[in-house]
């Protein structure tokens, strides 16, 4: 590891304080909310119909999913569940990709699902997109990489976090930054229930994290 390893005050800035579960409540998102002012996290990330969020969010921003978690939804739908979460107070929206069409080499029509999102998703409100990276082959890893950005995304991101194939690695962090170069943030989500996981994430270069251990994390960072 390296020896300049984050703070907790500079960790907390890099995570999307995150509640998917199907069962989640709105007093379950209010806690979250809490928490994430608490934390001094930079998000907090739910799901759509939590929103509207009537909750003082302080200075944390809002994302929210869209085509969750399959991303086998049609283009359309995407898009207009990303218009309904902007229309609602959401910062920031989460899509996945359809991975069928990944897998078939469709990659004009991956680019296409991602940008019909993108047009619902304007600057400077910002768009991720989830390639669902331990799925894929390194090569279909730096295509959808490639599509994300072509599609005008902002982040490419590695996981749902409930795919059974597994989330973020430490190699896939770094295969998607290298093919980024910089242009677009990466997020690292699914399975980081740790600092020094949290800390290999960074290292590899993802710029944002998103996790629901969050106290977890926080707790093993230095304070300072």
């Amino acid at each position: 590891m390296s020896s300049t390893r984050p703070s907790a005050t500079a960790l907390a800035s890099m995570i999307d304080h995150t509640l998917l579960t199907p069962e989640a409540t709105h007093d379950d998102v209010a806690t979250l909310i809490a928490e994430a002012r608490e934390y001094g996290t930079w998000s907090v990330c739910v799901s759509p119909s939590m929103l509207p969020l009537n909750v003082d969010m302080g200075d944390v921003k809002l994302a929210v999913v869209c085509g969750f978690p399959s991303g086998k939804h049609t283009s359309a739908v995407k898009a207009a569940e990303a218009r309904d979460a902007i229309a609602a107070g959401a910062d920031e929206v989460d899509m996945v990709i359809n991975l069928g069409m990944v897998k078939e080499g469709r990659w004009a029509d991956v680019t296409a699902d991602i940008a019909a999102v993108k047009q619902a998703v304007p600057d400077p409100k910002i768009l991720k997109v989830i390639i669902e990276s331990a799925v894929l082959t390194d090569d279909e890893i730096v295509r959808a990489c490639k599509a994300a950005e072509g599609a005008g995304a902002d982040f490419v991101k590695t996981s749902t976090g409930f795919h059974p194939k597994g989330g973020a690695s430490v190699e896939a962090v770094a295969l998607m930054a290298n093919t980024v170069g910089g242009r677009l943030g990466v997020k690292a989500s699914g399975g980081i229930r740790d600092y020094e996981t949290a800390c290999a994430m960074v290292e590899a270069g993802a710029t944002r994290l998103g996790v629901s251990s969050t106290a977890k994390i926080l707790a093993g960072a230095p304070q300072a």
